[in-house]
Formats: C-alpha cells, structure tokens, sequence
C-alpha cells in the first residue's frame, strides 16, 4: 500500500480517459490511485495538515489517502474486478475498488472541496453514486439522468463541496443490481469543522451486505433476491471479522450502513448506547434515548455512541439468527425429536460414512468441521477459550480493555475473566433428558358432532 507521504507528494502521469475530465482540470495530473489487497483492519489514517478530526477506522479496510491541489482535496477511486478473502478457506470474485470490496473510506471535513477521480476498469460501464451527500445535481452519480456512465477504460471526476458532516456512503448507480450485489460500494465519512463537536475517542465504521455463493464456487449470484447465504460485514463473515478494539472508559462510535437487501437489528452485548447520527444527519443529543439493539433498513446508515465502561468481550451482532450463519442451506429439515436410527442405518448402506445430525438440534456442527466442498465455510464456526462459538456471517466482538494506549487496536486476545466472574456448573440432582411428545398422526376420519345423518343434504 502507497505510504500517505509519498501519495501526498506524488506526482500522477497518467492521463487515462482525460477527453472525460472537467476542462477545470484538464491540465492537472490524475492523482495516484493506492491500492492494497490486504484484509485486516488498518490503523487510522491521521491528517497531518489542515482541520483536527479524530480518524475513523473502517473495520476490516483501510481509508483513502488524497493529496491537496490548491484548496481541493484529491481522491482517486479505480472501479475493478477484486478478490475478497471473505474468511480464512473462502475466497469470492467480487467488483470493487482499489483492490478491495468495500472500496476504501473516504475521509474529509465540513466544508472542504473534494476532487473524487474514478476510472472504470469493469469489463462494463459505471458510475457511482454519493449517498446522503448535497451537491450539485450534475454530480449525483445516477448514469443516464444526470450524468454520462463511465465508460470502461475512462476516468471521470466528481467536485462538489461537502455541505455538512456525518456518515455517509458511495455505491454504483449503473447496472445497480449486478454492480452492487458485485460490492461496488464504499464509506464515506465527513468530520465536523469544529473538532469538539460530538468527538468520540474510537470511531469505526462497516457497511453490510449480502451475497449467495454457492458451495464450491466463487462468484456470487447477482440476481438472487431472497436466499442468501453470505452476510457480511465490509466483505468479511465470523470468524474473519477483526474485533473493535478499545480501551476502558472511552467514548466509542460503531457507525453502520447498510447495503444489503433486507434490514438487520445489531445488538451489542453489556453496555448500552445511543443513536448519534444517521445518513440524514445529526440526532440531537436531547432527542436520543438508551437502546441495546438498532434496526438498520436497506440503505440506511446508523451510528451508535457508548461509553466502554465494562472491560471483556462483548458480541456485536446481527439479531435475525440466519445471518449469523455461513454458508446456510434454506430447504434443511427439521430433525428434532424424531427417531431416525433406521433411516440412518439404510442410508449408511448408500452412503459410507453418513452421520445423520439435527435430532439434538445444530450445535455439534460448531464442534465437527465437516469437510465441504472447495472454497465453502462451515455454516457455524469460530471458538473461543471455552469452546466452539458456533456463530458465522454478521458477528464479531467489542474488546474493552483497561490501559491500552489511544492508538492500540491490537487484539489483546481473550480476556482474563477475574476469579469468580464466569457462570460454573453446580452439582444437581440428575433427571432424564426431556423428550418431545409427538402425537403420531393416523388416517382415521374423525367424526364431527352433529353430522351423523346427514350425507344426503343438499350441499354437503
């Protein structure tokens, strides 16, 4: 990944597409593009000049370094094919840009001009969109209304000033359903102008999404609607999600958007928080209230402000349980309670080695790790220093520590419970494990009262 110094001070050569380019530009240099494939979560970008803001960190992502060309800040976005390592052993081919889906965050203040570069190096057109933001129409990013697509082999540039600050997102606004469900999407991020204004001391930031890919591939359905498989967070499922990292006391800020196709209710464990903004704009602190758990609509943003005042490891997850899944079948039967010993036993004469699963419910498979095809998660997976954590998709923890230094986002690894603070067995009487009560079903005609005699009226 180009180093922040030397992108600030590069000088571009490239003059890809630059019949596309505002005359107001014709002549500068396009800026470099950085790009990096690596999947981890990188440490904040901190400007060395201009406004004070405290930097965001994109949760498994990193944010776009800009030069200054005058009094415009400079980005420059590359729409392209990527791979996304969406969990160690699962690989996807997605769309996105420089190098990753979600493309990088966009960091800048209240009130700067931003120059945004995008060259297309899709097999197709594009164009993107600027979610929540105010600008002049003609910037707006819907192809064929207000602007020309992008051609593939062109650069584009987008300027507009940022009008007001908050959580905002980019997203392609051509060929919508495949370019999205591909992962042309990305963060944008505006700070206040005045430093001091709702300034938190951690500040991270995901978008949400969707995907169906299919065991053993890796290429998503773009024109799946429903069934999907794959929730992910910035491109990434459990156990491939960082953790957020902070330190006890501090003020913290999850800011959320969504881009996928259904809402999803995000819980944090052991604090509560309150809703601080949204793509809209700032919730007024006299107007928030305590929750445990937001929903989050389809195209939405939240951001979510608490005070980490109780070390440990906390879960932060979606509360619809089939996203915290992998790899999750939709047409599975329901075994509970039924006695298959002898189904099991043909079918073990068919297929060598089967074990029939799901009488006692799902949680071993948390334990086993089957094998499965290439390039496929086990639907449940992740453990933890008591065992299987038997989660997927849309989790992953806030790890509150005491005395880690302000730009720490190491993960400290498991936390160390203080004696006597973690749930223990207790010796108990020993009954029988409860069995279901199913009534077997018979094909005897039940006789309704008041029906004898009367097989030969009318209408009957």
């Amino acid at each position: 990944m180009l180093s922040r110094r030397g992108f600030l001070h590069a000088t571009a050569t490239s003059a890809v597409g630059v019949t596309a380019i505002s005359g107001r530009v014709q002549a500068a240099a396009i800026p470099e593009a950085p790009t990096t494939k690596d999947g981890a979560t990188q440490p904040p970008l901190t400007p060395p000049t201009g406004a004070d803001y405290n930097p965001v960190v994109t949760l498994n992502g990193w944010t776009l370094p800009w030069r200054m060309n005058g009094d415009w800040k400079e980005f420059h976005l590359v729409a392209e094919p990527v791979v996304r390592e969406f969990a160690p052993g699962m690989k996807v081919y997605l769309w996105g840009h420089n190098g990753q889906s979600p493309g990088p965050t966009i960091e800048a203040v209240e009130g700067d001009k931003v120059r945004i570069f995008v060259t297309n190096k899709l097999p197709e057109k594009t164009s993107i969109h600027w979610h929540g933001q105010r600008l002049p129409n003609g910037m707006d990013g819907v192809a064929g209304l207000n602007q020309p697509h992008i051609p593939a082999g062109k650069t584009f540039v987008y300027e507009f000033q940022l009008q007001r600050s908050g959580s905002f997102m980019y997203h392609s606004h051509s060929d919508e359903m495949v370019q999205m469900a591909m992962g042309m999407i990305g963060s944008f991020v505006v700070h206040p102008r005045d430093p001091a204004f709702r300034r938190v001391d951690r500040d991270f930031v995901f978008l949400m999404n969707s995907h169906t890919v299919e065991p053993g591939n890796y290429v998503p359905k773009v024109s799946e609607m429903t069934n999907f498989n794959m929730w992910t967070w910035n491109s990434r499922v459990f156990p491939g999600i960082d953790p957020m990292v902070v330190a006890k006391g501090d003020k913290v800020r999850i800011r959320m958007g969504n881009l996928s196709m259904t809402n999803h209710p995000i819980h944090l464990h052991g604090v509560e928080f309150i809703v601080s903004c949204t793509d809209g704009g700032w919730v007024p602190e006299q107007a928030a209230w305590p929750e445990v758990t937001v929903d989050i609509a389809v195209g939405q943003i939240r951001a979510i402000d608490f005070v980490a005042n109780a070390p440990g490891d906390w879960a932060i997850h979606c509360h619809k349980s089939h996203h915290t899944m992998n790899s999750m079948g939709h047409d599975v039967r329901t075994y509970i309670g039924a006695d298959i010993k002898k189904a099991a036993e043909n079918l073990k004469k068919l297929v060598p080695g089967y074990t029939p699963m799901g009488t006692d419910g799902m949680g071993m498979m948390g334990e086993m790790q089957m094998p499965g095809p290439d390039n496929t998660l086990p639907m449940m997976t992740g453990s933890g220093q008591f065992g299987p954590i038997e989660m997927g998709g849309m989790f992953t923890t806030v790890k509150v520590r005491e005395g880690l230094a302000a730009n720490d986002y190491k993960d400290p690894g498991p936390y160390k419970f203080p004696k006597g603070t973690v749930a223990y067995e207790v010796d108990a009487p020993q009954s029988e494990a409860p069995r279901q009560n199913i009534q077997k079903e018979t094909n005897k005609p039940t006789e309704m009262k008041g029906m004898k005699g009367m097989k030969g009226m009318k209408g009957m």
